[in-house]
């Protein structure tokens, strides 16, 4: 009786060399993400050797020569190539991570040049920031290039989720250090859109300013020389007639200073530059047409850009007071809180009801305001009183900001 055969454990036994093929074809399985996040390790390397080369060589021979003319140049010319670094960075990261990174807005161009825009490239935070990111990229370089060649040699099992975990941290180091700052994106935001309003601004002044020469002074002149000319030719047939159009003249030619004078008082009042707010503040008052009371508590003169919105501020205000508010009286006062601001409040017993939305005034004071980093408060309840509260930065007559309040 023979015996009987062993069956083989395997019925479908694999070829000879399948054993070494199944992981290659294991690999060619990830996707293409992975492939790219791989990609993307693999190049870590050669671009942190560059950028940590750059940036020692600049910074080592920078303060090594910051002692003399040489040390500032070659600093601002080395953070201004590191921003080029950034670029190059954010760039790799969209095309093989499929991160996008918003690049920083471009540093202002100085109109100085120098030392003024040399001092101002040093002071580029994104710059630095680069720098800082170029800085710490070379050990992480190191370590994701090993991990990279380790995962496509003997790693093949834990490609994808190894490959993702290690991209996780380049993500993260190009979201923190490479991308705009939220706060500061924002500031630029605001001060691109203040400049237009500002620009608007002095736009329409320009176009009333020279609306009020042509409808009023310029008019009154051109009948004054029309005036003295007819006086000029009856000046010797009929002397009375002559008489009566030069004293016609005369007072055209008075009224035309008037409004000369009126129209300068719009443009800057000389009170204003002679005498300082409180004495314009209390003209404001004067000539308004409502009784009003001017109390300035001031103890030095503030920048003469401040003195200038302050003034006019009040007098849009106090004119909103004589077209609508019907009150019976009114006050405008001005004092300066702490060391760093300047409040105005305008305040009338009218009827109320103010809303910088309809179209009184308010909205254009509030747009110029905005652009100086002041407030308007509006407290005009129906029935009133109305209390109009405007708050500015304290800036000193010579230019520079008040101390910082205690």
């Amino acid at each position: 009786m023979t015996a009987p055969v062993a069956a083989s454990a395997d019925p479908f036994p694999a070829p000879e060399g399948a054993g070494s093929a199944a992981p290659r074809q294991q690999r060619l399985a990830a996707s293409a993400a992975t492939w790219r996040g791989l990609l993307f390790l693999l190049l870590n390397l050669p671009f942190s050797i560059i950028g940590f080369v750059w940036v020692t060589t600049v910074l080592a021979l920078g303060a090594g020569l910051v002692v003399t003319v040489i040390g500032i140049p070659v600093l601002a010319l080395g953070l201004q190539v590191c921003r080029v670094f950034g670029t190059i960075e954010r760039v790799r990261a969209r095309s093989l991570l499929g991160l996008r990174v918003d690049a920083p807005s471009r540093r202002p161009r100085r109109r100085a040049g120098g030392l003024g825009a040399m001092f101002a490239a040093l002071a580029d935070p994104v710059s630095w920031r680069t720098a800082l990111y170029l800085f710490i990229r070379l050990p992480w370089g190191i370590v994701s290039f090993v991990a990279a060649v380790l995962l496509l040699t003997v790693g093949w099992v834990v490609l994808p989720a190894a490959t993702r975990g290690l991209v996780a941290v380049d993500r993260a180091m190009i979201r923190s250090l490479l991308s705009p700052s939220e706060g500061v994106e924002r500031r630029i935001r605001e001060l691109e859109a203040d400049r237009g309003a500002l620009a608007d601004a002095a736009a329409a002044d320009l176009r009333r300013i020279e609306r009020d020469l042509h409808d009023g002074a310029q008019a009154r002149l051109v009948a004054l020389a029309m005036g003295l000319g007819l006086a000029k030719e009856k000046l010797a047939d009929d002397p009375d007639a002559a008489a009566r159009m030069v004293a016609e003249a005369h007072g055209e030619a008075k009224l035309a200073l008037q409004e000369l004078r009126d129209l300068a008082r719009g443009i800057h009042p000389a009170i204003l530059t002679d005498r300082g707010l409180p004495a314009a503040l209390t003209s404001l008052a004067a000539r308004c047409t409502v009784p009003t009371r001017a109390a300035v508590e001031l103890g030095s003169r503030p920048a003469a850009a401040l003195e200038g919105i302050v003034y006019f501020t009040a007098s849009e205000l106090l004119t909103n007071i004589s077209k609508h508010s019907r009150a019976d009286s009114a006050a405008v006062e001005l004092r300066r809180l702490g060391a760093a601001t300047l409040l105005l409040q305008v305040s009338d017993d009218g009827v109320g009801g103010a809303d910088p939305r309809g179209g009184t005034g308010l909205a254009g004071l509030t747009g110029r305001l905005d652009a100086l980093d002041g407030v308007l408060v509006v407290d005009s309840p129906p029935g009133g009183p109305t209390v109009v509260s405007v708050e500015l930065p304290w800036r000193d007559a010579d230019g520079g900001p008040g101390p910082a309040s205690a």
